[in-house]
């Protein structure tokens, strides 16, 4: 098992950027594939992105079109998501999460732990 805390949320204007983090307690971070989701208000949670264990791959969504990317930095114990060009529609709270069993974990059910939130907000 492995505690998740995001931070970096925040209230940005259209087209600004902000970086959110996901600190990892445990020993056994670099066992974990790690990603990224964001949850509407009344909408499903979606898949962000997610980045292996060694890093070596990282896979975004394609509705991002690029503007997000995700990176881990296992001696930091840490996972970063890098938002650029931000848009209203990427309003929502956003939660990391690992997953230990599945390689490449799109849906939600593929993780294990996950972390409280941190709201995003942009506005226009």
């Amino acid at each position: 098992q492995v505690q998740l805390v995001e931070s970096g949320g925040g209230l940005v204007q259209v087209g600004g950027s902000l970086r959110l983090s996901c600190a990892a307690s445990g020993r056994t971070f670099g066992s974990y594939v790690v990603g990224w989701f964001r949850q509407a208000p009344g909408k499903e949670r979606e898949f962000v992105a997610f980045v292996s264990r060694s890093a070596a791959i990282k896979f975004s969504a394609d509705s991002l079109q690029g503007r997000f990317t995700i990176s881990r930095d296992n001696v930091k114990n840490t996972v970063y998501l890098q938002m650029n060009a931000l848009k209203p529609e990427d309003t929502a709270t956003y939660y990391c999460a690992a997953a230990s069993e599945v390689d490449a974990p799109k849906r939600p059910a593929d993780y294990t732990d996950w972390g409280q939130g941190t709201q995003v907000t942009v506005s226009s």
